[in-house]
């Protein structure tokens, strides 16, 4: 009955199944769905339409989803991204006065340059170029990343005057139900139940409907009209020389936070090659930049691959399957809006919680015995979720790392292109 799904996605050579797969896609789905709610919210500060917004980024992961499965073969869900999405409302339309027209237009022009950068081998050249310890280093930097948004989402932790961080309220439902369906999740994969992520999210969700402290709000509705933001995007203004930043920063914060992720993900499922290498990088990128340009004419900031993702290749994924899994969930979720809608984000936590810990795990294989590969590894790791970015974690990382070489006296052991991906991010920190 399923031969054709497993010949297609080669399911027995990446020893998994069907159900197995579509276990994951939902659970990496539950792991996303607060986007549909969240980025509508951010882009109507930005003067955008609710409800067009939330069609958008159904649509634009949707499609993102169902390319990177269905193409590169990829267990990993793409959607709007939050970093992006921040920085096209706060920055772009607010902070500099242009019309939300004008920054889709720049996401427009990005996603076409990512697109023309993952056609050309430059980009799989830099990627797989990333040395195996800043690539660990990367990996487990997404688990600590995860980890406090985790904690800031349940309130588990908050922000403090004095020291930027400090602990919430720690005896209050939202973090108690956190830190449960956090044991519970753990302890359930602890004995090998593959869908503990999934049954853990759904039960920590129940129990909060059940008492009242989270709002059920129903199964389906009809779908709002997306005319209001479709192909609403101004590429003329976008072409104007005050936007080039805003060009070349969309580009680089999607091109990195889409390597950290692959990365991140493909090595916690042990996705890559005997080299370190990812296979079809190529196609994996296609997906991704395609998506970014196809969200922009939808009428959303830019699409990526999330690290949410891992949550599903924690479940058992390891094929793009999984993938078109969150891609149909997206599609199904424009009528089931008010049931994805109810999870509650302290459910979500409790997820994003239990995958940290497993993605962080990459950090006892770092080579601890050589420190110009440790160091840079653990400040990109560190650097992650103190500056609430992947792009910008890696790019201090790359440059601490070529930093470091050149001190020793090692300067021949950086490949070229880590030279290369460092002095971008140099000129960006200093300009853009």
């Amino acid at each position: 009955m399923f031969e054709p799904l497993n010949k297609y996605f080669n399911l027995d050579e990446n020893r998994t199944t069907v159900g197995r797969e579509v276990t994951a896609g939902l659970t990496t789905f539950l792991a996303m769905a607060y986007i549909t709610v969240v980025n509508p919210l951010i882009l109507t500060d930005a003067g955008m339409d609710f409800g067009g917004v939330f069609v958008a980024t159904c649509c634009a992961a949707a499609l993102g989803s169902l390319v990177m499965g269905l193409v590169a073969n990829y267990p990993v869900g793409l959607a709007p991204g939050m970093g992006q999405n921040a920085f096209f409302t706060y920055a772009v339309v607010i902070g500099s006065g242009h019309p939300w027209q004008t920054a889709l237009g720049a996401v427009f022009i990005s996603g076409i340059l990512f697109i023309l950068l993952s056609i050309l081998p430059i980009r799989a050249w830099l990627i797989n170029s990333i040395p195996k310890n800043l690539k660990l280093g990367m990996a487990t930097g997404i688990g600590f990343f995860l980890a406090f948004i985790a904690l800031k989402n349940a309130g588990i932790v908050e922000a403090n005057a004095a020291t930027l961080v400090g602990l919430g309220e720690l005896i209050s439902f939202p973090v108690l139900m956190a830190f449960g369906g956090f044991a519970a999740i753990t302890a359930l994969a602890s004995i090998g139940f593959r869908g503990a992520v999934i049954l853990g999210v759904l039960c920590v969700s129940a129990v909060g409907w059940l008492t009242g402290q989270a709002d059920f709000l129903g199964v389906v509705s009809q779908p709002p009209s997306a005319k209001p933001v479709f192909m609403q995007l101004d590429i003329a203004a976008a072409l104007d020389l005050s936007m080039i930043s805003v060009i070349l920063t969309l580009l680089l914060v999607d091109v990195f936070d889409t390597a950290g992720t692959l990365v991140g993900v493909a090595t916690r499922g042990n996705l890559v090659d005997e080299s370190g290498r990812l296979p079809r990088l190529g196609k994996a990128l296609l997906a991704d930049s395609s998506a970014t340009a196809a969200g922009a004419l939808l009428g959303t900031s830019s699409t990526t691959s999330y690290i949410e993702s891992a949550a599903g290749v924690e479940s058992g994924g390891r094929t793009g399957l999984s993938a078109v899994v969150v891609g149909i969930a997206f599609l199904l979720c424009l009528v089931f809006a008010p049931l994805a809608q109810s999870v509650p984000s302290y459910a979500a936590a409790a997820a994003l919680l239990f995958v940290s810990a497993s993605l962080a795990q990459s950090i006892v294989d770092i080579d601890w015995n050589d420190l110009t590969e440790s160091a840079p590894a653990i400040l990109t790791a560190l650097m992650m979720p103190l500056s609430f970015s992947i792009a910008d974690g890696i790019g201090i990382g790359f440059i601490s790392f070529v930093a470091i070489k050149t001190f020793s006296g090692r300067v021949s052991e950086v490949p070229v292109a880590v030279h290369f991906i460092a002095a971008v991010f140099l000129l960006k920190f200093m300009f853009l």
